[in-house]
């Protein structure tokens, strides 16, 4: 019978989980046990590709090539992260793992992390998903009691990946429009822009506060009348 790979989303949790495991022995980018291999993200591992992986001429950036919206968004490794990643995909493809356990961050985050690294390395093994609310040993134990298909969490990765690339083609092309527009570099996004426009117009009311005489109420009664 094989082992058990457990994915964490950083090393520091990964070490959390060995523990509680009795994974003990260093191996490259994992701790190793009897029953379970235990490895990690450091954060994302995988990101959606640039335009100019979809066509070369993105590379310029041009207004009459706007929207650029892509039919299947393509993911890749992001650079500084391609020797973990290597690691991750070479346990979770080893003929020596029979089930995988997504271990990274209770959360759409922490599933996308974990799905987007599962598709990039083609892995096709059956996982469950450990959801724990603290990294106290008693919690990972009875998590690992308690892990529950990987599939029922499907919606959640779902709505990750909808968010992720609803950034991409909001900063992408409105970074791209707004940036040939005005002619200087404007980094737009879907999150950081309408932020950004709630702080600026909030200042603004500041600026332009002007003080008004108003007046207070006020009541003289005797005590025990109505």
């Amino acid at each position: 019978m094989g082992k058990i790979l457990v994915v964490a989303e950083k090393p520091s949790v990964g070490r959390d989980y060995a523990k509680v495991l009795g994974c003990k022995e260093k191996g490259e980018g994992c701790l190793i046990g009897p029953q379970y291999v235990v490895t990690w993200a450091v954060g994302h591992l995988i990101e959606l590709c640039e335009p100019e992986a979809y066509d070369e001429k993105f590379k310029r950036w041009n207004y009459r090539d706007l929207p650029i919206i892509p039919q299947t968004i393509q993911l890749q490794v992001i650079k500084n992260a391609k020797k973990q990643y290597g690691i991750v995909k070479k346990l979770m493809n080893s003929k020596e793992i029979d089930r995988i356990v997504c271990g990274t961050d209770s959360g759409r985050e922490g599933e996308l992390i974990f799905r987007y690294i599962y598709l990039m390395a083609k892995c096709k093994k059956p996982f469950d998903r450990l959801w724990v609310s603290s990294m106290t040993e008693e919690a990972i134990t009875k998590g690992f009691q308690t892990l529950k298909d990987g599939h029922e969490y499907d919606n959640l990765y779902e709505s990750a990946r909808c968010r992720s690339e609803a950034d991409w083609l909001v900063g992408i092309n409105g970074s791209r429009a707004y940036t040939i527009r005005y002619d200087v570099l404007l980094s737009i996004g879907r999150v950081q822009t309408p932020t950004l426009a709630m702080i600026v117009k909030r200042q603004k009311e500041i600026d332009e506060f002007l003080p008004k005489d108003y007046f207070e109420v006020k009541l003289e009664h005797e005590k025990g009348r109505r």
